[in-house]
């Protein structure tokens, strides 16, 4: 047990780390945790005491272990969790002196969705029974993902002194608690404004901060916007699977084709690496440079 103790307790460290410092979301830091302990688990069980004499063949089993029955995604992730986590113990002088785990080996092409295009993304817009509170919620839930570019999440809990409607912004609090403001586009507003007038005040139940309500007046949980966006999709006769990164996806898609600058885009989805926004939106590197000589004096 006290071999156990020895192993866990570095990693409340680290998870106090991330929350407290990173300013990482509760699941990111309870899915390190639960990597974490896996890990813990396997090495004890090989023997190890301390994690400053964790050795290379260790680290090799460990990561030919990930194989056995699991999905490389979460082998992926696995292995990534370790790596974070023993950098961390190396940056402060308690980590082992083997190399990092490469996290290469389990790594796949990103599936990314489809874009819509703009007769299939009016024809979502349109499929909610707007005449009642639920579906004019549900007009407006499409709005901010598909005309602001916002994450499921930041839907659903975006709050209501978060909207300057006089300004026609939004603010949104991201990943690792970074805050970007928004422009909201002209029709996506007049939603959200009829949405406040005539139908959230009979979603609401109890006072509630939030934009975006459920039926009860509770908050509108990530997995029911997941189901309407389907239900919604299947209504406008779209075959392809929707979600609400589809949504986002096809915001970021028809910004760059009507000529938004790739850097533009990056900053309005809160991405932190425009790699990221390359890759989320199928622009290749020839595009990237083409639009770089474009634009630059000197290039």
């Amino acid at each position: 047990m006290e071999t156990q103790s020895a192993l866990a307790e570095p990693v409340e460290w680290f998870l106090d780390h991330l929350r407290v410092e990173k300013g990482s979301s509760g699941h990111t830091a309870s899915a390190y945790a639960n990597d974490l302990k896996i890990a813990c688990g396997y090495f004890h069980s090989m023997g190890l005491e301390r994690w400053t004499d964790l050795g290379e063949p260790l680290i090799v089993g460990y990561e030919s272990s990930l194989g056995d029955g699991i999905a490389q995604s979460t082998a992926q992730r696995r292995l990534s969790s370790l790596r974070s986590f023993l950098k961390f113990l190396k940056r402060r002088g308690v980590g082992p002196h083997a190399d990092l785990p490469s996290t290469g080996g389990f790594k796949k092409k990103k599936a990314l969705p489809k874009a819509l295009d703009i007769d299939q993304m009016l024809a979502m817009l349109e499929a909610p029974d707007i005449s009642k509170a639920p579906g004019l919620r549900d007009r407006v839930l499409m709005e901010l993902i598909y005309g602001a570019g916002l994450r499921v999440s930041e839907a659903v809990g975006l709050k209501m002194q978060e909207l300057d409607l006089e300004k026609g912004a939004l603010r949104v609090t991201g990943k690792r608690g970074k805050t970007r403001w928004i422009p909201i586009p002209k029709a996506t507003l007049g939603w959200i404004q009829n949405y406040l007038t005539s139908g959230r005040h009979q979603l609401v139940k109890k006072a509630s901060s939030l934009v975006i309500l459920s039926d009860r007046g509770l908050p509108l949980i990530r997995q029911t916007a997941y189901k309407k966006m389907a239900e919604y999709a299947r209504k406008a006769g779209i075959e392809e699977d929707v979600s609400p990164h589809t949504l986002r996806h096809t915001y970021a898609v028809h910004l760059l084709k009507g000529g938004a600058d790739l850097r533009a885009v990056q900053e309005l989805l809160g991405h932190e690496s425009i790699a990221t926004t390359q890759v989320y939106t199928h622009l290749d590197l020839d595009e990237v440079k083409k639009r770089y000589r474009n634009a630059h004096p000197r290039a």
